[in-house]
């Protein structure tokens, strides 16, 4: 089925705002316009609806797999997490629109396509998000995620692969845990005497 697209000027009445106002919206990236191949501003049937807060309907959103490694020698990871979702979404009968895969610790937050999948569930893109086990999506504040996606009306899947959640990957992040805090009791160590001084000085009365 083909998708409307407006133009800045027939947006702009059909949503009940100015045009100054949707130029104003693509200036401050609030909603940019996409531009076609001569330059010329134009606006989708999904932005549309998004304005409005028109939800996608279900059977639009996309069902998308997402796996993780900490590491580019953890190949052989990468491939067991990919062959345990394949497997359970065929036996399932579950369509998958894309495979995502980050290499990276689960406590960095700006792994490239866990940022682009956070922002497809945000724009109410996604049904499904699909991974072997909690840890390959976060490490820690998993519980957050899933009630962002749940808000959103995306539902994570775990299929608890435990052995596809390596053991020395938890070691190393706890240790990088360890080292962070180490180095911040370490320099609140030039303090200590101000500090101190802090605690023990009584508030004039």
């Amino acid at each position: 089925m083909k998708k409307e697209i407006y133009s800045v000027g027939k947006f702009a009445k059909i949503v009940g705002k100015s045009v100054r106002t949707i130029q104003r919206w693509d200036r401050k990236g609030i909603l940019k316009a996409y531009r076609s191949a001569t330059g010329r501003r134009f606006y989708t049937q999904e932005q549309y609806e998004r304005v409005l807060g028109i939800e996608p309907a279900a059977e639009s959103r996309k069902n998308i797999c997402y796996t993780r490694v900490s590491g580019n020698n953890q190949k052989k990871d990468l491939a067991g997490q990919k062959q345990a979702l394949e497997q359970y979404i065929i036996t399932n009968g579950i369509a998958v629109a894309e495979w995502l895969s980050d290499t990276g610790s689960g406590l960095n937050y700006k792994r490239k396509n866990f940022n682009y999948l956070m922002i497809e569930v945000e724009h109410n893109r996604v049904g499904k998000i699909i991974i072997a086990h909690k840890d390959r999506l976060v490490r820690f504040g998993y519980e957050w995620f899933e009630d962002f996606c749940t808000r959103h009306n995306c539902e994570i899947v775990v299929i608890n692969a435990e052995s596809l959640s390596p053991e020395e990957e938890v070691t190393k992040d706890l240790l990088t845990i360890i080292q962070c805090f180490s180095s911040r009791l370490y320099g609140l160590r030039r303090y200590k005497k101000e500090i101190k001084e802090m605690v023990e000085t009584k508030p004039e009365e």
